[in-house]
C-alpha cells in the first residue's frame, strides 16, 4: 500500500460547527480505518473529523480538531492504544476513548481501564452495536460488549487477598456521595442524576470531584470497580 495515501488524513475545519457526534480513527491497518468509516457512514449523527494509521501524531492533531470520540486500536508498532490513552486523558481529560480491538484477555482489557478508556468494543462487533458504543459513551456512560463484560466481572468476584494494613481505615462516603455513585453505576450522567435527586448539576459535579478525592479513583470504570468491591453497589 502507497504510504503517502495511507499516512494521514485531517479533514479540514469547516465555516460552520460540526452537527453530530464528532469522531476521531486510529489505527495502523488502513482497510481497518475505511471499514469503521463505511459504518459510520451508515449513520448521519455521526461526523468523521480525522483519521491516522499514526498514533504518535494523535495527541496534535486532536489539539487542533475538536473530537468528542476517538476509536482507537490497542496493538499498534508506535504507540500502543494503553499509552496513547493515558497520554490523552492527561492532555485532553474530556476526550472519550473507545477501544475497537480483537484482545479480549482480562490484563489488556483491566490496563486500558486503569488508561481511562470509555468503551471497549471487539473488532467482530456488529455495525448497530458500534454505533451504540459510540453513541453512549459520548453521551457519558460506559459501553463493554458482553463478552468483555463478562470478563470485567470474572475478575471482579475472584477472591483477592487483603493487604490492607490494620492501621487503614475504609473510606468513608455520605450517603449522597453513595446514592450518586450507584446512579453513575446505572450510566446517569449529571443532568439525570441532579433531576432523581432534585440537585443542581453543578452540585452533582461537586460530589463527583468528591468521590473521585476520596475513592483515589480517575476514571468511572474505575470508580465502579471500586464500588462494587466495596459493596455499594452490586
Amino acid at each position: 500500500m502507497n504510504s503517502t495515501i495511507e499516512s494521514i488524513l485531517l479533514l479540514p475545519h469547516m465555516a460552520q460547527p460540526v452537527a453530530g457526534i464528532r469522531i476521531f480513527i486510529v489505527d495502523d491497518h488502513q482497510i481497518m480505518i475505511d471499514g469503521i468509516k463505511a459504518l459510520i457512514g451508515l449513520d448521519k449523527s455521526l461526523v468523521l473529523v480525522g483519521e491516522t494509521i499514526h498514533p504518535l501524531q494523535v495527541g496534535a492533531m486532536l489539539q487542533q480538531t475538536p473530537t468528542d470520540v476517538l476509536i482507537a486500536d490497542i496493538n499498534m508498532p508506535e504507540m500502543n492504544g494503553i499509552q496513547l490513552t493515558r497520554q490523552l486523558k492527561t492532555q485532553i481529560p474530556d476526550i472519550k476513548v473507545l477501544a475497537l480491538t480483537m484482545y479480549d484477555d482480562k490484563q489488556t482489557i483491566a490496563q486500558m481501564l486503569d488508561a481511562g478508556v470509555s468503551g471497549y468494543v471487539l473488532k467482530n462487533t456488529g455495525k448497530e452495536e458500534l454505533i451504540n458504543a459510540i453513541k453512549s459513551i459520548a453521551a457519558g456512560r460506559l459501553f463493554f460488549t458482553d463478552q468483555v463484560a463478562q470478563t470485567i466481572l470474572a475478575g471482579l468476584t475472584q477472591p483477592k487477598e487483603d493487604t490492607r494494613k490494620e492501621e487503614e481505615l475504609p473510606i468513608h462516603l455520605t450517603t449522597r456521595e453513595k446514592e450518586i455513585v450507584k446512579l453513575i453505576g446505572e450510566e446517569k450522567n449529571n443532568a439525570e442524576i441532579g433531576n432523581q435527586l432534585f440537585i443542581s448539576e453543578r452540585t452533582v459535579e461537586t460530589h463527583r470531584k468528591n468521590i473521585f478525592r476520596k475513592t483515589n479513583t480517575k476514571s468511572v470504570a474505575g470508580l465502579i470497580r471500586y464500588a462494587i468491591s466495596a459493596g455499594i453497589i452490586d
